[in-house]
Order: C-alpha cells, then structure tokens, then sequence
C-alpha cells in the first residue's frame, strides 16, 4: 500500500536533481582576471585586459555566451603586491564564485596565487607571468600556462647568441629575473652552443641608478675577443635606453633581447641588425585570428596589439575551448579536458602538456631594424622556431 507513495517521491526527487541540473547548466560563467592594473606593470595589464576582452568577443562572435550561458568577465587589481594577489585570487573564486581565474602581470604574484587554487580546487591559468616554476617546481594540477616560460624565452635567443659568443646579464632580484637567467643557462646547453656567460648582475627592482651595475657588466666583457653580448631580463619600466646611453657601443656590446619583444621595449631599442627571440610580434603569424585582432585593435586603439595583448588572447582562448570541450565548467572535466587539449591562436595552435600544462608553441627569431614605411615596422623575422625544436624540460611529478 505504501508502494505508489514512494514511486511518487522518487518521481520527485528526480524531477529536483534535473531541475538544480537545468539551472546550473544555464548559470553565468564567471571568468576572473586578477592584473597589476597599478604600479610598475601597468601596462601589461592593460594590454593582457584587451586581449582577454578582445578574446572572448572573437571567439563567441560576440555574443557573450558559451553553449548557451552568459559569460561575465570579473578584472581586479592587485596593485604588485603578492598579498594583495593572492587575497584578490580568493575573493574571486570564494565571493564571486568564478569558475576560471587569469593572472598576474607578474611571476611574484603569480607564484603567491599558486596555493590559492589549490585550496579552492579551481582552475588558475597563469598569464602574462613567466618564471619555469609556475609550471615547474610550485606546479600543481590546476594550475595552466596558455603563453611561454622563461625557458622557452630562453632557447629561442639561444638560437641567437652566436658563435663564440661572451655574455652578460642585468636582471631583477627576484624569482622573475634569476629564472630568466637560470634558464638562458640550461637552453645554451640543449642546444650545445659554445656561447660564455661571463657575469650575472641583479639588482633590487626599484633600481634607478644602472651606473656601478654597468661599469662591473663593462668590466667583464671589456677585453673578450668576439662578439660581446647583454641580456637585459627586465619588466616595467624597462631600463634598457638608460644602459644604452652609458656607452655600450664604446666597448662594442651589444644589448640583446629575450623572449618579449613589445612595441615600446623595440622602438626605443639601440641599434640595427640586433638578433633576438620573441613569442610574439604583431605581423609575424599568419592566419585569421590574428589578422583580426590587428585589425581590431588597430581600429580601437590606434597601434597593433602587443605580445601581452596576444598572451591575454591565448589565456581566455584556452579556458572558452576548455569549457566547450569538457561541456562544463566543473574543474575535474575541465582538466581532463584541457590536458594535452590543442586550440587556436592568434599566434597559431598551442597545445597544453599534460605533465606540467606548460603550453607548447612556435617562437620567433627576429632582427632589429629601422622604422620602415609603419610607425610599428621595427621587426624582421628570420625564421619561425617550431615548438618541435624546443627541447622545454618537464620538473614536476606525475599528478
């Protein structure tokens, strides 16, 4: 007698469960970007919020929506300070219950964002931050990476450097800088160059005055025969034009560049025929995405989109083609589905190791050279460096 009764329940429990599923299958989906909007990064983080803003409306047709639900983009700023990074990071996901979170304009920050997604079991895709570790020693499983490391950085100005070549370094005090020139070290040895590292100079990051760091970098290469190389690994603002200006051409060195190649860092470059490696440079890739994010933000702006511009693009480009393919924005499907998961670009195809989630790409071997018939013409390519040559170590543990 008491059969129809639970029959009926059952009925109803069901219709419940399929009801909170309809519902939570149209819910907005929340993408929080966490940028140094203030302080020395600035404007990283302008240009990594375009090419997130410009990403999602590109790759939605501007519609704003994801198989069917609404998405809404969340922007904090951090203002450069690790504390502030993670807390940002944490009210993100816990507050405004955002399903993916992008960031920071800095490896500092990033780094301290880390253990955050951890707690929360969210995904954190690291964007425009570099440093090996992120994807290396301080990985963990939801934690991904769209754009370059320091090491890719790396092996595509290796390719650069030259034969016999002897090299210095100015670089930060910070994990950002010492895994820049960490990295430069181990790419000269993958790709048996016999190029010397003859001084590494780091210096506080608030540095002003370059003149006793340049005359000890002057000191090292001053009377090395062949060609004479400095690496400037640098963020914002960047001191380049300043050490330029204490007379490197006096002592025949050359400053060379190392994987970021934006607009205002080239246009201010000193001299011509200046080899270096980029991940990105407005007119090098060639497809249809990246005709239309010039044209775009040429349209908007008023100058082609810079290399943080094209991180920020590739960033939201991994979490709208992660959510599509996994049909869901629960973490677990995401990173099954984003684990060795290949998706389009601006600068081509970019495929995420499933080890690390470290994203696999082309990189670019350019020459400097004067202003050509474009205010922006600073750059020619010399060869496209397929993500095939680069031999991008794995440091962490199977997960």
């Amino acid at each position: 007698m008491f059969r129809p009764i639970a029959l009926t329940l059952t009925a109803a429990a069901a219709f419940a469960l399929a009801g909170t599923a309809v519902a939570q299958s149209k819910a907005p989906i929340r993408i929080a970007l966490i940028a140094s909007k203030t302080g020395p990064s600035e404007t990283y983080a302008r240009d990594t919020e375009r090419g997130v803003r410009l990403g999602l409306e590109y790759l939605t047709n501007n519609t704003m929506t994801i198989d069917g639900r609404k998405v809404e983009l969340i922007v904090k700023d951090d203002q450069f300070k690790p504390e502030l990074a993670k807390a940002m990071l944490a009210e993100a996901y816990g507050d405004d219950k955002a399903d993916i979170a992008i960031g920071t304009s800095w490896s500092g920050g990033a780094l301290a964002m880390l253990p955050v997604a951890q707690e929360y079991k969210k995904i954190f895709i690291a964007e425009p931050a570099i440093a090996d570790s992120i994807t290396g020693e301080k990985f963990n499983r939801y934690v991904f990476r769209a754009s370059r490391n320091s090491f890719q950085d790396a092996l595509a100005t290796a390719v650069t450097a030259g034969k016999g070549a002897s090299i210095a370094f100015l670089a930060p005090d910070y994990v950002y800088g010492r895994d820049g020139v960490k990295s430069f070290k181990e790419a000269l040895a993958a790709i048996k160059s016999d190029a010397k590292v003859v001084h590494e100079e780091y210096v506080p990051l608030s540095t002003s005055d370059f003149t006793a760091s340049f005359q000890r970098i002057v000191d090292a290469l001053k009377d090395k025969p062949g060609t004479k190389k400095l690496y400037v690994i640098w963020g914002a603002p960047n001191p380049i034009k300043k050490i330029a200006d204490m007379g490197t051409d006096r002592y025949g060195i050359q400053i060379g560049s190392i994987g970021g190649a934006s607009l205002d860092y080239m246009k201010n470059w000193p001299g011509t025929n200046v080899d270096g490696g980029t991940f990105y440079y407005y007119n090098f890739p060639k497809n249809k995405m990246n005709d239309w994010l010039v044209a775009e933000h040429k349209k908007r702006y008023n100058v082609p989109p810079d290399l943080f511009t094209a991180g920020g693009f590739a960033a939201v480009a991994a979490a709208v083609e992660g959510i599509r393919k996994a049909k869901s924005t629960d973490t677990d499907k995401l990173i099954a589905a984003m684990e060795g998961m290949t998706f389009d670009t601006p600068k081509g195809p970019i495929t995420l190791r499933k080890e690390d989630h470290q994203g696999m790409q082309v990189q670019y071997h350019f020459r400097t050279k004067k202003a050509g018939g474009a205010e922006w013409d600073l750059l020619d390519l010399v060869r496209e460096i397929p993500a095939a040559e680069m031999p991008v170590p794995i440091h962490v543990k199977q997960h």
